[in-house]
């Protein structure tokens, strides 16, 4: 399955009221081009070639980090969809065979989907993708002849009966390179909006006698994004289908309408979710953990039978090892935790490393940014520390510790050291009701 992909990525999407490049709008926590690009290579392209218009720079960047070997090419003018496509001419020069061409704001087609029109290409000279809708306004309705597409009309130009037509467009496509760049030279622009439309290469295809075929797919995975009430709606959509993938896969979700997953999420089977849980990008869950409600993740990997929550945050480049368990308001950043050790309660630790069957107790604090810049905290394996305890970074505290509650940590502590750093409290009887007496009259 041989073939090159075009992905049209140059839209400003004015209906979206944004100073960010429509492809760049996030879904599922990555912009909606990641999706597609996911989705392309997949099923391996020889070449990915993609055409940038609006925000070009800034769309260019962000694609070549996610695949260096991807080509840029820049649609400027914007004079249309066949237009754009033709801006991908030069850089598949050398490249002969099919290409597939897609959208930067259609996010949700499924590589099966993809894989068929692409297979469908050896019957048909063309192969367009449609979808049935029974509300099919605003879409291009596909023209049949028996199996075989004969045009596409737009809705403005549609007659009453040819706007009872369910079967619409969804603008992808596929064909040889060769045949779809000799089409497009036939498209003129004597419209009412002056552009060149892919849409047209059909008529033209038909009219030299070609064949042209539609393969079909779910309505809902050709929606194209245009505004934020369409995003929302892929949102809900792209969610859904996570959902259902996982629970497929053995993870348990409470309340499933309450979870939010990212683009790369990753759980294993055996994991129980419990409502309102929040998945930001590159988190990996393993089996048997318990991920409790209210807490947000991102960044983090959770080992083997974790607890996490609730209302806990896990931050970039946290990890768990088999068995930690992190409490309720506990917040973690670039943070490790050994196996069986406990943050339980109300917590910060950044830039730390703990080491395994250690317990941390409520309230104690890394203090890692000196206003300059960050430091690492060391706690070794089975140490025990009191609540209220600040480690002042950099420190590195040893195996078998004890540290007392209340305890400012601002030096190395040795392996098997107890460590008591707070200061004595006295007392004065009868002290309350005169400080009370004495704040009362500032008061006046």
């Amino acid at each position: 399955m041989s073939f090159a992909l075009i992905i049209l990525a140059g839209g400003k999407g004015s209906r979206m009221n944004s100073n960010l490049p429509k492809v760049m709008h996030p879904l599922g926590q990555v912009p909606m081009l990641a999706h597609v690009l996911r989705t392309g290579e997949e099923l391996k392209p020889r070449r990915t070639v993609m055409v940038v218009g609006h925000g070009a720079e800034q769309v260019s960047d962000w694609a070549k980090k996610v695949n260096d070997a991807i080509t840029i090419v820049v649609q400027n003018p914007q004079l249309g969809t066949a237009h754009g496509v033709a801006q991908a001419k030069d850089a598949l020069a050398d490249y002969h065979g099919d290409v597939v061409i897609m959208y930067g704001d259609s996010p949700l087609i499924l590589p099966s989907t993809l894989k068929e029109l692409i297979a469908s290409r050896s019957s048909s000279d063309l192969v367009i993708l449609g979808f049935h809708s029974n509300s099919a306004s605003g879409y291009g309705r596909l023209i049949m002849k028996g199996n075989l597409l004969e045009r596409i009309v737009e809705e403005k130009d549609a007659t009453e009966k040819q706007q009872q037509i369910t079967l619409c467009n969804s603008g992808l496509m596929a064909g040889d390179k060769d045949l779809i760049f000799d089409l497009i030279s036939d498209v003129h622009d004597d419209n009412a909006a002056s552009e060149y439309y892919l849409t047209d290469i059909i008529s033209i295809a038909r009219n030299r006698g070609l064949s042209c075929s539609v393969v079909t797919c779910p309505e809902e995975e050709t929606l194209g994004i245009n505004s934020q009430a369409e995003l929302a709606r892929a949102e809900a959509c792209f969610q859904a289908r996570k959902r259902c993938e996982f629970m497929e896969k053995g993870v348990t979700l409470v309340a499933p309408e309450t979870v939010h997953f990212a683009f790369d999420t990753i759980i294993a089977p055996d994991v129980k979710i419990d409502p309102y849980v929040i998945f930001g990008p590159s988190v990996e869950v393993n089996s048997g953990s318990h991920i409790r409600s209210f807490s947000f993740l991102e960044g983090a990997i959770i080992g083997e039978g974790c607890t996490v929550g609730p209302f806990a945050r896990l931050r970039p480049e946290t990890t768990l090892a088999e068995g930690a368990r992190v409490g309720n308001f506990v917040e973690l950043k670039k943070t490790e935790l050994g196996k069986n050790t406990k943050v339980n309660h109300l917590s910060y630790l950044g830039d730390t490393q703990v080491g395994e069957t250690t317990n941390i107790g409520a309230g104690t604090i890394t203090c890692n940014y000196d206003g300059v810049g960050k430091s690492q905290t060391k706690i070794g394996d089975r140490a025990f520390v009191g609540s209220n305890t600040m480690f002042v970074a950099p420190v590195t505290v040893g195996d078998d510790v004890m540290v007392a509650t209340g305890t400012v940590v601002d030096s190395d502590i040795e392996d098997g050291a107890l460590a008591i750093g707070r200061t004595r409290m006295s007392k004065k009887l009868g002290g309350a009701g005169k400080m009370f007496a004495l704040l009362r009259s500032r008061r006046k």
